[in-house]
């Protein structure tokens, strides 16, 4: 008999944990090289809309400013702002190579560089196409393929009276098990919060807004995209719809369940056999959102502006690497680290958190190390300060709960305990040193059983999206600061839980990252993203 669905969710983070001292989520425990995916999904015999891809990336706004659109001169919307918005968000960003080994980087992070996110643009696109359709978005080649004609009344009810497209993502989660197993649930939910993160700030370089469009939901996304019920070996899955452009909808759009396109295409087939793993398909049922989704809940209180890095948005969006080693030297200055923190707050109107949905819910246990005057040890930065006497009743209650002055930011900051964090931060992140040898790392700790109980399974991909997307915006922080960062998706997860005294699902690691100094492999050669295409 099945379980319900929160159940079921629960049942499969319990499963999927990693524990001291060495016990792992289950995968294969090697690289089965033959059946390797391919990172990129095309459809085959879908008419191929090439999109601009020479931009000055020097020029534009800052960084400081795509957070709040607002600041920003607005872009019409046309073949050339679209392909703008997806050449820094969704595109390559380079290839790297050793040898004979070749492999591409994009501007949207992904665990494992595996990539199960895939993108999909819906509407009319003057200068590409003035009659309404549905794109797949390719970024080996960005470029769009068509794979159907919209009706304009359809379009005409969706956009009301919005001026921009739609965007929907979706996650192949085999892209991720064939390396990690049944954990890769976790990291498709993570990628599609870098991608909705990496889509809200360079739609925030165009003057536009990237918001999610709840009215529609698990199903009505297949429907709109063009995606088949899941099943097989390589299983698509739906996970949003938004919209992005100068003026969101006024309303909640809405699809007619007997919704149909008339499809062009086939899509590739990623390995020619496959390892299963039930429990993939079992959390993604269980986490399907049917019905539209509604969260009457407080705007995010207003914090002001921290200061402004200069830093080119364009280039910090193509020029974003994650590292693969830290230095155990570098640290970071004061300011940039409260910049950095101050960023990850939720703000009425900002990019990228206006694009998720209710109030924040994951939170920042921070492991301190380097950073000039601050004091090694571990720290809280409750990014929805009105829970704080909730979650202390649930931690240690020999923590400091120490208020950091952060000066006119006025952060929601605490210090719990002063102390060496290296070793334990290392420790917690599956004995990885990179957590030790930044400036500091971050588990982020999500309110996971009480937003479940609240909004139902769904949430459990929603707050994995919450926590990717402030991942986003710290490698994007840490590389306007000279810094570089990473995701570490292996984490002793109740390891973290007994650091902090936590014995519940009120407060769960979700997502772990490091910030420092980054070490470079000069053996690894940097090629321009799209070398391989006629200019």
């Amino acid at each position: 008999m099945s379980k319900p669905p929160i159940a079921a969710a629960l049942a499969y983070h319990e499963l999927t944990k990693h524990r001291l001292p060495n016990r792992y989520a289950k995968s294969l425990g090697f690289m089965d090289w033959d059946t390797q995916p391919t990172p990129f999904r095309r459809y085959e015999g879908c008419e191929l809309e090439p999109l601009a891809r020479s931009f000055d990336a020097e020029r534009g706004p800052t960084l400081d400013e795509v957070y709040d659109p607002s600041r920003v001169a607005t872009q019409p919307v046309n073949a050339n702002s679209v392909a703008r918005l997806l050449f820094d968000s969704m595109a390559l960003s380079a290839w790297k190579q050793l040898g004979e080994n070749r492999w591409a980087l994009r501007c949207n992070p992904s665990s494992g560089n595996l990539h199960p996110t895939e993108a999909y643009v819906v509407g009319a696109i003057p200068g590409l196409s003035e009659a309404p359709a549905v794109w797949h978005y390719a970024p080996l080649v960005h470029a769009l393929e068509r794979r159907a004609a919209l009706e304009p009344k359809l379009w005409d009810t969706l956009r009301g009276d919005g001026d921009g497209v739609i965007i929907g993502l979706s996650s192949i989660p085999w892209r991720e098990s064939w390396k990690y197993g049944e954990r890769a649930f976790r990291y498709c939910q993570h990628d599609v919060g870098h991608a909705i993160a990496a889509l809200a700030l360079s739609a925030g370089a165009l003057g536009w807004h990237l918001r999610a469009l709840p009215s529609i939901d698990d199903a009505g996304a297949a429907r709109l995209l063009g995606l088949p019920e899941p099943s097989g070996p390589e299983p698509e899955h739906p996970d949003l719809v938004l919209f992005v452009g100068p003026r969101p909808p006024g309303h909640a759009p809405t699809l007619s369940d007997s919704l149909t396109l008339d499809l062009v295409g086939t899509p590739n087939v990623l390995s020619e056999s496959h390892h299963p793993w039930p429990s993939i398909n079992g959390v993604a049922h269980a986490c399907t959102r049917s019905g539209p989704v509604v969260i009457d809940e407080p705007s995010p209180t207003a914090t002001p502006e921290p200061s402004p890095t200069g830093a080119s948005a364009h280039h910090v969006f193509r020029t974003r690497r994650s590292a693969v080693e830290m230095d155990g030297v570098t640290g970071l200055s004061r300011e940039a680290w409260l910049r950095m923190l101050a960023r990850t707050l939720a703000r009425p109107g900002h990019a990228p958190f206006a694009s998720l949905l209710g109030r924040p819910r994951v939170h920042l246990l921070l492991f301190v190390h380097r950073v000039d005057g601050v004091e090694p040890g571990l720290y809280l930065l409750l990014r929805d300060p009105s829970v704080r006497a909730t979650i202390a009743e649930n931690m240690h209650t020999d923590f400091d709960w120490a208020p950091v002055d952060t000066g006119p930011l006025a952060l929601p900051l605490w210090r719990l305990e002063l102390a060496d964090a290296r070793p334990v931060a290392a420790l917690v992140s599956c004995r990885q040193a990179i957590a030790a040898d930044g400036a500091f790392a971050v588990a982020m700790l999500a309110e996971l059983g009480p937003a479940l109980a609240e909004h139902g399974a769904w949430m459990y991909r929603h707050l994995h999206w919450e926590a990717g997307a402030i991942g986003q915006v710290l490698y994007l922080e840490a590389e306007a600061a000279g810094r570089r960062a990473t995701g570490i998706g292996c984490f002793f997860d109740d390891g973290v839980h007994e650091l902090i005294g936590v014995a519940d699902d009120s407060l769960h690691t979700i997502y772990h990252f490091t910030v420092g100094g980054a070490v470079e492999d000069p053996r690894i050669a940097t090629v321009d993203a799209y070398h391989h295409l006629e200019p």
